[in-house]
């Protein structure tokens, strides 16, 4: 990297650059104000074919200032370090409060909801990692695909690895800070017959890098996912149940969270209000969010507003247990915070598994899904349709790839309709999921 990155030194100066700004909100007249501050440092390069694309060396920070007059909420955010636009950025936040209207809403977290247990969660492994080093892995990563039999053509590979610090402070005195860093490594190639070329991909990504998969064992799993699409041909029209790949299944489980969603909820844009204590999947499956996991991609002893985060189960035996509230939201909707201003931090689901045979065998005759494409979901009224690609499954048995074709339903009947979840979980996220089998889904081809 262009220079060392002291995350404890950093950690410092934007714990004194928050309570700066805090002190000038108060000195000029906000009866309360909060301060988000953050800065990073990454390496990324790309290769293709064997040669060198990008080379990128960043470091970003930033400073965000909520300041609330009465219940008048004004902010503004700079990415200037001076004390100057700190002063300015103050200025700027109180002129637009005074400009808006008063919201009841409004306001910072309640003070007795303010974290008081902040431990190491094991989140920050930085990565001494040169440019040449980072250059290496991913041609290595690249090469191991290349060389794979049937492989023509390569979009490239791309390393990244980064850390940071942030720091969230509000006027009730909370200070709340966390170092973290993300790696990941990625790899797409082509492939290609009499009917076309392919392309598929793969990736590894951990906070921890020596969590991160073999850089040629990734090249070769992408070359792997590639071959398979060669021969892909279009599926028969009907309805049949459909196998969602883990990485699709917890886009799903992303759906859900979105419905769940205080800011959908009070706006009515959600196809899930007023269904707190109602049914929604099969008895046997539950959804948690766990935040203090050590070492997990999202784990946080804090949210968005210093609430001390807790394990939320927000599916229980199929019942919507809770709704994802910040304290504005809930407050809006007449209901308490549920630490998740931010959103919600490490799901994990809670049900009987599958191998993915057993899960094919269920199915019978039906389409497994792997690639999705498009943005169709309606969050108001849960209607669910994408592009998607993926394999034709006959009597439990994979048979052919397929494409170009379209999978819809209904987010609401495709929960109620989940048959199996699978054991292949995919733990790159935030989300862990195995594959989801749903019923009875329509699948728009041939």
């Amino acid at each position: 990297m262009a220079q060392a990155f002291d995350a404890s030194a950093q950690q410092a100066l934007l714990i004194q650059r928050a309570e700066s700004a805090l002190a000038m909100a108060k000195r000029m007249g906000a009866d309360a104000a909060e301060v988000g501050a953050s800065v990073d440092q990454g390496i990324g390069v790309s290769v293709r074919q064997g040669e060198v694309e990008t080379v990128e060396l960043s470091r970003d920070q930033g400073i965000a200032i909520t300041v609330y007059v009465g219940q008048r909420k004004g902010s503004a955010s700079s990415t200037d370090a001076s004390e100057a636009s700190l002063l300015a950025t103050v200025e700027k936040a109180l002129s637009i409060a005074r400009y808006t209207g008063e919201d009841p809403s409004a306001g910072l977290a309640d003070a007795a909801l303010m974290a008081t247990d902040i431990p190491d969660l094991k989140v920050h492994h930085p990565w001494a990692l040169t440019t040449d080093r980072a250059i290496e892995l991913a041609l290595s990563c690249e090469q191991a695909g290349r060389e794979v039999t049937g492989i023509t053509q390569s979009d490239g590979a791309s390393l990244s690895s980064g850390e940071g610090v942030r720091v969230y402070a509000n006027s009730h005195g909370f200070v709340g800070t966390q170092k973290g860093s993300r790696h990941s490594l990625s790899c797409v190639l082509i492939a290609e017959d009499e009917q076309g070329m392919q392309r598929d991909m793969d990736y590894t990504s951990a906070r921890n890098p020596d969590d991160l998969s073999d850089p040629a064992a990734v090249g070769r799993e992408a070359a792997r996912r590639t071959l398979r699409r060669l021969g892909a041909r279009r599926p028969p029209t009907g309805a049949y149940p459909v196998l969602f790949d883990p990485s699709l299944a917890s886009g799903l489980v992303g759906h859900l969270m979105g419905a769940l969603a205080g800011g959908a909820l009070y706006r009515q844009a959600s196809f899930l209000c007023d269904r707190l204590n109602t049914p929604l999947f099969p008895d046997w499956f539950s959804l948690e969010e766990r935040p203090m996991e050590i070492g997990a991609t999202a784990s946080s002893p804090f949210d968005g507003e210093g609430v001390q985060t807790r394990n939320n189960r927000f599916i229980e035996n199929g019942q919507i247990a809770s709704y994802m509230l910040s304290s504005y939201s809930a407050r809006r909707l007449g209901m308490n915070t549920t630490g998740n201003a931010g959103g919600a931090r490490n799901l994990r689901i809670t049900a009987p598994l599958s191998s993915p045979a057993a899960l094919f065998e269920q199915m019978g005759t039906g389409v497994w899904v792997t690639e999705l494409m498009g943005q169709g979901i309606n969050g108001v009224t849960g209607d669910y349709s994408r592009g998607a690609a993926g394999f034709w499954v006959e009597n439990g048995v994979v048979q052919y790839p397929i494409e170009e074709f379209t999978i819809a339903g209904n987010l609401e009947r495709m929960f109620g309709a989940l048959t199996g979840v699978g054991d292949d979980i995919d733990r790159r996220g935030s989300i862990h999921s195995g594959s989801w089998l749903i019923d009875g889904m329509t699948i728009a081809g041939n």
